[in-house]
């Protein structure tokens, strides 16, 4: 590996231990968050908006558990 790769994969690295960090408050906090799945945004949480809410586009609440589009209820 170039030293440019390393940095790259210092950089990347970092950035998925944030993320998992404010993930893992949000969840301990009873907070939704919105990921992107499957080329959508998904709300996840058990506060999660109702569905179709405009940034959160067709998913459902469901207190708990991950909430995806297009799943049957």
């Amino acid at each position: 590996m170039t030293r440019a790769d390393d940095h790259e994969m210092v950089v990347l690295d970092t950035l998925k231990r944030a993320v998992a960090q404010a993930l893992e408050r949000k969840r301990r906090l009873g907070q939704y968050a919105v990921l992107w799945r499957n080329g959508r945004a998904v709300c996840i949480g058990p506060d999660a908006p109702p569905m179709r809410d405009p940034y959160c586009a067709e998913t459902a609440r469901v207190p708990g558990g991950v909430v995806e589009s297009g799943k049957d209820d």
